[in-house]
């Protein structure tokens, strides 16, 4: 067993973990990080990207020791002072789901890409979320609410 620190969503928690203890595993039973998501178990979908040190990151195939004093974010914490984060909106404005199982590892995956505020093509944003698999949609409204949510953000920053 192994001491290791994390913080999750702001909330730091002292654990004592297994080694080969998941990622995903911790965050799902010990802080009650349910939007991350096993499809897969071997980092080929996406479900559980989650942000570790501010970098979008597989959960599913990191081990909680390798992120021992870091800083993870999820799904969980994209809400601001109540408000969904805009791609959250986005993707309920174009509605870029169906059962909604993938939806908080595309979220997560390509926050950082809305967050750079470039004007991308459609075929950059499907690079973009190349990581990531959904069985339902046929992907067009995912890169319409990540098209919608960049709009957003520069009529916020030209604000």
């Amino acid at each position: 067993m192994m001491q290791i620190t994390l913080t999750v969503n702001g909330v730091t928690k002292a654990l004592t973990v297994e080694p080969r203890r998941l990622l995903a595993d911790v965050l799902r039973h010990e802080f009650g990080c349910y939007g991350v998501r096993f499809g897969c178990s071997h980092g080929a979908c996406g479900c559980c990207t989650v942000h570790v040190d501010g970098q979008p990151r597989l959960s599913c195939i990191a081990f909680a020791v390798q992120c021992d004093g870091m800083s993870i974010a999820t799904i969980e914490g994209m809400p601001k002072d109540g408000a969904l984060h805009p791609l959250q909106q986005a993707f309920i404005a174009e509605h870029a789901l169906q059962c909604g199982y993938c939806t908080p590892g595309f979220i997560m995956a390509l926050a950082p890409f809305v967050e750079r505020g470039t004007d991308p093509t459609d075929t950059e944003i499907r690079d973009a979320m190349s990581g990531n698999i959904c069985r339902c949609t046929g992907y067009d409204g995912i890169v319409a609410a990540i098209r919608r949510a960049i709009g957003e953000r520069k009529r916020v920053d030209s604000d």
